[in-house]
């Protein structure tokens, strides 16, 4: 095996899309840190390829429990994180995405004044009713005479996530709600900001590595100085090593990998073993040329289909009555054991859904 491929495949293994699942999804958002998710449902499957026997309904119920929060956080989306890291998270990388949305605020005419009523008219509604859809807070931003209008309604949404005021509910039949985060995460011990740096450093590197400091930076929002300062911190825990003249970074106490086989995933949008990098290039096949054309996004962040950590083709699904359909199109023609192995991932997908699965295309 080639180094580029063994390092793919350490991906794959520090990740949890091979080797020893999770026992639930709660621990692979916690062990991944943060997990992108305003693709939703595409994120529950991300959880449900790292844990044993989990299907999407479950999920669904410990996210409406709130056992998985959804907010914004480390960057200017939506991510997946467990309650105990919430606070943390949000006082470490909320206030650079505060910064980076200032002119964005200017242009939509949201002034501190105009940010800070809209908090306490949030808190004060979210008090009495418990949880309410965007439609139903944009009602209460007109109330307290403040326009909701484009995208002013989610943009103070979003502030009010940032500052920590609101964080998601449980969902409403297919509407996603928002809660007050003092009822979904009661407050826990407070971080040093230098511990806080430490930690997400040291959890990234451990669940995503081998990976440059780049792409630390990339995936927190943090600074080149905050990775360097979380590096140092972090000390042994940490295992450096160059490839190509490029310094990568691992968990020192990682397991060995000794992967036999043909495994393939089906990988959805914005998955962390794709979003989680900014150099991506290690997820490219060097015998199959990568057409963007092919892809949704025209970028590997949309779903594509793996093997063995490297990008072959893209995949869509369809219901068909009872039926699952997943629709392949690959870049290069596959051979039967890879083949093969698509079939199994999307056998694994339909028993996420409950349904038996089918596969087009291959």
């Amino acid at each position: 095996m080639d180094k580029v491929a063994g390092i793919a495949g350490r991906r794959l293994h520090t990740q949890r899309l091979t080797g020893k699942p999770f026992a639930s999804p709660v621990d692979a958002v916690r062990w991944l840190g943060a997990v992108q998710s305003q693709d939703y449902g595409g994120a529950k499957w991300a959880l449900g390829q790292r844990t044993r026997g989990v299907t999407d309904a479950v999920i669904d119920r410990l996210y409406d429990e709130g056992a998985i929060l959804r907010t914004h956080v480390m960057r200017p989306t939506w991510h997946f994180v467990v309650p105990e890291d919430i606070r943390w998270l949000l006082a470490l990388t909320g206030p650079k995405i505060r910064r980076g949305l200032a002119g964005r605020y200017g242009r939509l005419e949201l002034d501190d004044d105009t940010i800070a009523r809209a908090l306490v008219a949030f808190r004060s509604a979210l008090a009495r009713r418990g949880h309410m859809t965007r439609p139903e807070l944009g009602k209460v931003l007109d109330a307290a005479n403040i326009s909701p209008a484009g995208q002013r309604l989610p943009h103070l949404l979003m502030s009010a996530e940032l500052e920590g005021v609101i964080v998601s509910g449980p969902r409403r039949g297919k509407q996603h709600t928002y809660a007050l985060l003092d009822e979904r995460a009661p407050k826990g011990r407070a971080w040093k900001r230098a511990e806080a740096v430490a930690e997400l450093t040291l959890r990234y590197f451990r669940s995503h590595g081998p990976a440059q400091v780049q792409d630390f930076v990339w995936w927190s929002g943090l600074t080149m100085a905050d990775a360097r300062a979380g590096i140092a911190a972090a000390g042994p825990a940490l295992e450096h090593e160059v490839f190509e003249g490029t310094d990568l970074w691992s968990s020192a106490d990682a397991p060995r990998v000794n992967h036999k086989g043909v495994v393939a995933h089906l990988l959805p949008n914005f998955d962390e073993y794709t979003v989680g990098y900014r150099d991506r290039a290690g997820a490219l096949h060097p015998d199959h040329s990568f057409d963007p054309a092919l892809f949704s996004f025209g970028s590997i962040l949309s779903n594509i289909v793996t093997i063995d950590g490297r990008v072959r083709g893209a995949w869509r699904r369809a219901f068909v009555r009872d039926r699952l359909i997943v629709e392949i199109k690959t870049m290069h023609r596959m051979d039967r054991t890879e083949s093969q192995a698509v079939e199994e991932a999307a056998r694994r997908l339909g028993r996420f859904l409950g349904r038996p699965a089918a596969v087009s295309g291959l």
